[in-house]
């Protein structure tokens, strides 16, 4: 795989890097355990650096403290990622070809409330925008403690756009287990868009 051109950053005394194949182990093991087991496998982890990256950037994140994965940010760049049935382009107002897609915010729950999310998300939307998008869209877990997901998001800049009941369902099937539902998952999302300033 080609390697990517960005820098490591510092944020606070975390350490921002681009992901890649040497974080995937970490990666997989918080977000099943932040999301329900099988969230993530080494084939889900692959595909999704493979959509992550565009020319020589790649704009999917992850964060450490000293050796310990602390939050990832992964984010499918425009042109990368497929609009299924559960996206309603038509209503974004923005062409399909400058729409990134935010699959997944993660933050180990010793690291929240400390504006993680927020800092990948901001290294997320710089990459992105080079990349061309001027949005990107995600889709918001209802079921988050307090709709968490959905006030963050909101928080950040973001826009409702049409609520999927039962979005992870077939995910469910296919050895999803989630925290809540276990593998009959019922939880729904709120499909949202965030345009780039």
């Amino acid at each position: 795989m080609k390697q990517t051109t960005q820098n490591k950053l510092k944020v606070n005394n975390l350490q921002i890097e681009t992901l890649d194949s040497s974080h995937f182990e970490d990666v997989i093991q918080l977000g099943n355990t932040v999301h329900g087991d099988g969230y993530l496998d080494l084939d889900a982890i692959q595909s999704v650096l493979n959509k992550s990256i565009k020319g020589n950037l790649n704009c999917s994140f992850v964060i450490y403290d000293n050796k310990n994965l602390v939050g990832f940010r992964l984010t499918f760049a425009p042109e990368k990622w497929d609009i299924d049935k559960w996206c309603t382009p038509d209503l974004w107002g923005i062409p399909i070809n400058e729409v990134c897609y935010f699959k997944c915010n993660t933050v180990d729950e010793n690291y929240r409330g400390q504006k993680v999310g927020r800092k990948l998300l901001e290294a997320s939307i710089d990459v992105a925008k080079k990349m061309g998008a001027k949005a990107g869209v995600c889709h918001t877990w209802m079921q988050s403690p307090g709709n968490i997901a959905y006030h963050y998001f909101i928080g950040c800049g973001g826009e409702f756009v049409k609520k999927h009941p039962n979005r992870w369902f077939e995910d469910g099937q296919n050895g999803y287990n989630c925290i809540l539902c276990g593998y009959d998952c019922h939880c729904d999302a709120l499909e949202m868009i965030l345009k780039f300033k």
